[in-house]
């Protein structure tokens, strides 16, 4: 703790003080360009890994970084509130969902369930990966680690479906006025990949390659 209250101190006294200009551009109103889904894993960094200053990112975190279906209900969603609010109160247009290597929460579907009896919330919220899991059961892999891979890519494309269920988000992206972009980052080499909706592969994120031709042909036919 004292290490936190230290770094307290430090932002005050050093790194606000840098920033100072920035921050009270940021005082009245926020007005980010982008929205980050991404999971409340400790080592997921969202404006490390964008290389993004404070106010540019709207961030929405939870466990396996899961976009629900879009729904109406009693019950406390947190998740699809904040999703809300992004696409319809800040008018974001382009939309990143982050998911990553060695996700506790996907791997997580496949403990036994005595593993989950004091988090019954967690396992509430998982369930709602269980049509993934069936997917990843069907291809027989032994190997917990590649069980756990193929769900934590297929999770993110789920979340790309789940997003289109949002008032207006299919149109908008069919008309290219919201972008959605699938990341799987690998936490031990730093490396991003990015989903192709087109072919339905990871792609390794590269500065050569023409993203804004390659997501515009992938939904000239959506």
């Amino acid at each position: 703790m004292d290490k936190i209250v230290q770094g307290g101190i430090k932002f005050m006294e050093e790194d606000f003080v840098q920033n100072a200009e920035l921050f009270q551009d940021l005082a009245d109103k926020q007005t980010p360009h982008s929205l980050f889904i991404g999971c409340s894993d400790s080592r997921v960094v969202p404006n490390l890994i964008t290389n993004t200053q404070p106010g540019e990112l709207f961030v929405v975190r939870n466990i396996a970084n899961i976009v629900p279906k879009y729904r109406i209900g009693d019950e406390v969603f947190a998740t699809t509130s904040a999703i809300e609010y992004a696409l319809y109160v800040l008018n974001i247009k382009s939309i990143i969902i982050c998911g990553h290597s060695n996700c506790g929460g996907c791997a997580a579907l496949y403990y036994d369930e005595s593993k989950l009896e004091r988090v019954p919330n967690v396992k509430h919220w998982l369930n709602l990966l269980k049509p993934i899991k069936e997917e990843v059961e069907k291809l027989n892999l032994k190997d917990f680690s590649k069980k756990a891979w193929y769900t934590e890519r297929l999770n993110i494309a789920n979340s790309i479906k789940n997003l289109m269920t949002y008032p207006g988000v299919e149109d908008a992206v069919k008309s290219g006025e919201i972008k959605i972009y699938g990341w799987h980052y690998i936490i031990e080499t730093g490396s991003l990949f990015s989903y192709d909706m087109k072919d339905g592969h990871f792609k390794l994120l590269d500065k050569g390659i023409d993203y804004e031709r390659i997501y515009n042909e992938i939904f000239i036919d959506y």
